[in-house]
């Protein structure tokens, strides 16, 4: 189901709790994922059940992975003043991907091939504490008749079919209204509010683990940063080279350290993107966090933008670079409009 502008009730949650209105600017369109406790517990099931075997079983998102032609260089510039939300240091037990940066871990969701996949998702800072930032394409539909993927949910700290911090199931996909428009791949990026996290119970049901920041730490969001900044990339790549090597399964978390330039994509409609010189592979890199001044003790950082797709510019069989919307005063007015959503619990006291 998709809205754009205004203000929408989205109607009675089964436990009698009115659900808040979602209200969204000019700029932003949302669409309605999982709105009833009903609906989201039918969505948990679905993964955690027969022990996972749909997690198991997910690959990595290939849609729109790979750019054929791109141009770099370029001449864009911020729109607005810098800002910043700070991150949310992670509690001491919270669970993680090894080392990596908190709250970062897979999204995943039916594709309108009727097929289980995933996503690279990053936890970021939100009044609510529920937010889950990811590639726009990999939340809003774009091979389907548009709307919100089906059975999306966000699991931070994924590891071989398990939750070990809960699974968060999406309520609602914020994204540009540019990008659900007009297909303008600058603006390939999308927040999604998230009910508490769930995992099963010894008893067959679900047991909820909290919010997702009180439980993982977030990272905090930049905009308007300088073009040539460094950023430390984190994700899940998967799949090989189009020489055929370099196979990755996409079941680690990896990382890459490099400087942002800017590149045009025409079949993209895309003028200002992020570009760094990076050695991930194609499938499975969707989605990857690139955060800035990032520190590995406090795993720790802020979100600058997100993969969105590889290319191989020199074309020598080898993906060479990877390709991210400019975070700009843009981004940071659907963000403010995804922040200030209430999602709570899915599970009925």
């Amino acid at each position: 189901m998709k809205t754009t502008l205004g203000v929408l009730a989205v109607g009675l949650l089964t436990s009698g709790l009115m659900a808040a209105p979602v209200a969204a600017s000019a700029s932003t369109d949302f669409y309605l994922l999982a709105t009833t406790q009903t609906s989201a517990v039918e969505v948990a099931e679905f993964w955690l059940g027969d022990s996972g075997a749909n997690l198991t079983n997910a690959t990595p998102y290939s849609v729109q992975t790979v750019i054929d032609k791109v141009i770099l260089g370029g001449p864009y510039s911020a729109d607005g003043k810098a800002g910043v939300v700070p991150p949310v240091l992670p509690p001491d037990d919270a669970g993680g991907t090894g080392d990596g940066p908190a709250g970062t871990g897979k999204v995943f969701f039916v594709g309108a091939d009727g097929q289980p996949h995933w996503c690279t998702g990053t936890a970021v800072q939100s009044q609510y504490r529920n937010l889950v930032a990811t590639a726009g394409h990999c939340a809003y539909d774009t091979q389907g008749p548009g709307g919100g993927l089906d059975k999306w949910v966000f699991i931070p700290g994924y590891s071989a079919g398990t939750a070990p911090s809960g699974l968060y199931v999406g309520k609602t996909a914020f994204t540009h209204y540019d990008f659900s428009s007009y297909n303008d791949y600058d603006r390939d990026y999308t927040f999604v509010t998230v009910y508490n996290g769930v995992v099963p119970s010894s008893s067959g049901g679900l047991v909820d683990t909290g919010r997702l920041v009180d439980k993982v730490g977030a990272q905090g969001l930049a905009w308007n940063q300088p073009r040539d900044s460094s950023v430390d990339i984190f994700g899940f790549p998967a799949g090989a080279h189009p020489d055929g090597t370099h196979p990755r399964t996409g079941d680690t978390l990896e990382s890459y350290k490099g400087r942002m330039s800017v590149a045009r994509a025409p079949a993209l409609k895309a003028e200002e993107l992020n570009t760094v010189d990076s050695t991930f592979a194609g499938e499975g890199s969707l989605g990857s966090s690139w955060l800035l001044r990032y520190d590995k003790s406090s795993r720790a950082g802020y979100l600058n933008t997100i993969t969105i797709s590889v290319a191989d510019t020199d074309l020598d069989l080898r993906y060479d670079r990877s390709f991210s919307p400019y975070f700009d005063g843009e981004l940071a007015s659907v963000y403010s409009d995804a922040g200030t959503q209430w999602s709570g619990s899915i599970v009925v006291p």
